[in-house]
């Protein structure tokens, strides 16, 4: 339990980080928001709302902690996540690039699944 808690913890340090970034880049009439599901382990940063005319619906990141590891679902920023993570102090054997094919996997230096 201590690894998920420490996992929760890292994850969530991460996605305020990155939202505190994203401040500064938002339009009147699109709000950036941290998803951070603790009791399934779903955690998220996105912008929506409208600019102008336009509906506004932005994934950023995405990751979820499924049976003990860190899945990274879906990355669209500059700065490499896996890498932060590692910094923190997660093993590579408990970071799963979900956003890659399990063929692609293997190649990764991370985890399978």
């Amino acid at each position: 339990m201590a690894n998920l808690d420490q996992y929760r913890k890292f994850v969530q340090e991460i996605i305020i980080e990155l939202h505190g970034y994203n401040q500064g880049n938002l339009n009147q009439g699109v709000d950036s928001q941290m998803i951070l599901d603790t009791d399934r382990d779903h955690y998220l940063l996105l912008d929506v709302g409208w600019q102008d005319k336009k509906y506004v619906y932005a994934v950023f990141v995405h990751i979820d902690i499924k049976d003990g590891k860190i899945w990274i679902q879906r990355n669209n920023t500059e700065i490499n996540l896996a890498e932060r993570l590692q910094v923190k102090g997660v093993s590579s054997s408990d970071i799963v690039l979900g956003l890659h094919s399990p063929f692609l996997r293997q190649f990764s230096g991370y985890a399978i699944a």
